[in-house]
């Protein structure tokens, strides 16, 4: 609403406010009540006097009081009676009058008071902050929306830039992080992929080349897209973004020591108070953790031989599931390309996972087997327990962690050695 109204209609409502007090005390107040009260004891003095005479009458008749004595006393009565009755005509009653005064000082001082007393203790700018607060998201709205279309303009003149010099490694590296930012990753790739062949030698380039490719192949980094991260670091070791890639695939292959390290150069790189670094502080001082749980030395074996050696030892201690995993006919529908499909076997309803694997929605149905080498923390393995809740979820933002439209089927009470499970996708979270 208008500041000018919301200030308005405020005083209007003060103003109705006391004016329906001062209506219920005034009236009591002013009402006049002089005439009433003079008459009523005009008439108690005429029944006095009356009842004197008829006294008088009586002595009379009796003897008791001469003629001249009766009508000396008659003609004392009669004056008295007349004086009595012009002072009550001639005074103003003293109740009445002090009622009045009374109202009319209630009548100025209640409003000057309540509008004082706020004015001294309240806050009147608060109206007009309030009022200007409750029209500042529509200003931000507006504001977000000029600035996206102003965004989109720029990158439509990139775009442009491009198609007039096909040639300009600038303008591609320009175009393919605008696409980036705005999350258009089909076209952010092919954009780096001109990039890259314009000028190889720009480590950002790179390392948002290999981001792009690892979102479009359902986020999941591979070898070939980290040669492109590893050159990236080796022209420019400070490349934020390569940074960031090469930690979450050491943590992605168990190589934590090497997460470690890449986590905390990147950290020391960014500003320590922001949201960003504050989480990649988090990641980092959780790979310090497992090293200490691990001991740290059988981390510094390559990440293909601790896989192959931990799969090893699970076979022979019997520690694997294996089993198969559909999902019914009423969701298949529901399936989109994208979709990330994560198996993982947890100590229960809560529980942490012990051992999880990513494949490709499109997949199904397939069969999967868990073991130690798919743990998610050396420390918790599957291997240490006897039996475990299988969990098969269709992730439609690709992040393991469940979110509302998920399709997910349960296994519980699983016996961990146990071979031909089946797991059935057959429900939508909430």
């Amino acid at each position: 609403m208008n500041p000018f109204w919301t200030v308005s209609l405020f005083w209007i409502a003060t103003i109705v406010c006391v004016a329906i007090a001062l209506a219920f005390v005034l009236p009591a107040l002013l009402r006049t009540r002089g005439t009433s009260g003079k008459a009523a004891r005009r008439e108690v003095n005429i029944a006095v006097y009356r009842d004197q005479m008829k006294e008088m009458e009586t002595d009379r008749a009796n003897g008791l009081l001469s003629e001249e004595q009766f009508q000396t006393a008659k003609r004392e009565l009669e004056a008295r009676l007349a004086e009595d009755a012009l002072s009550m005509d001639n005074a103003p009653e003293a109740g009445s009058v002090s009622s009045r005064k009374l109202g009319y000082a209630l009548g100025i001082m209640l409003p000057v008071a309540a509008f004082g007393l706020y004015f001294w203790l309240g806050n009147p700018m608060s109206l007009i902050t309030i009022a200007n607060a409750q029209s500042a998201p529509d200003h931000s709205a507006m504001a977000g929306a000029q600035e996206q279309h102003d965004f989109m303009k720029m990158i439509q003149r990139v775009e442009e830039k491009t198609r007039a010099n096909p040639d300009d490694g600038q303008a591609w590296s320009l175009l393919a992080k605008s696409y980036a930012a705005t999350e258009q990753w089909p076209q952010a790739m092919q954009a780096y992929e001109r990039a890259v062949k314009l000028v190889p030698q720009d480590a950002s380039v790179l390392s948002g080349y290999a981001e792009a490719l690892a979102i479009n192949n359902n986020r999941a980094l591979t070898v070939e897209h980290m040669k492109l991260v590893k050159k990236a670091l080796e022209i420019n070791p400070d490349d934020i973004k390569g940074l960031e890639l090469a930690g979450v695939y050491a943590f992605q292959e168990k190589d934590f020591p090497q997460a470690n390290l890449y986590l905390k150069r990147l950290y020391a790189l960014l500003p320590p108070d922001s949201p960003y670094a504050q989480d990649i502080l988090a990641a980092q001082k959780q790979a310090e953790k497992i090293l200490a749980q691990t001991g740290g030395p059988g981390m510094n074996k390559p990440a293909g031989a601790a896989v192959a050696e931990n799969r090893a030892t699970s076979m022979a201690s019997g520690a694997t599931i294996k089993g198969h995993v559909d999902i019914t006919s009423a969701l298949k529908s529901k399936l989109a390309s994208t979709d990330v499909l994560f198996v993982f076997a947890r100590t229960g309803e809560r529980g942490p996972p012990v051992a999880a694997l990513r494949a490709n929605a499109s997949q199904l149905p397939m069969e999967f087997e868990l073991n130690d080498s798919m743990a998610m923390n050396p420390a918790n393995t599957l291997s240490q327990l006897k039996e475990v809740l299988l969990v098969a979820r269709v992730s439609k933002s690709g992040s393991p962690m469940a979110q509302a439209g998920d399709l997910e089927g349960t296994l519980a009470n699983v016996k961990v050695g146990a071979s031909g499970v089946k797991i059935l996708i057959d429900q939508t979270r909430p």
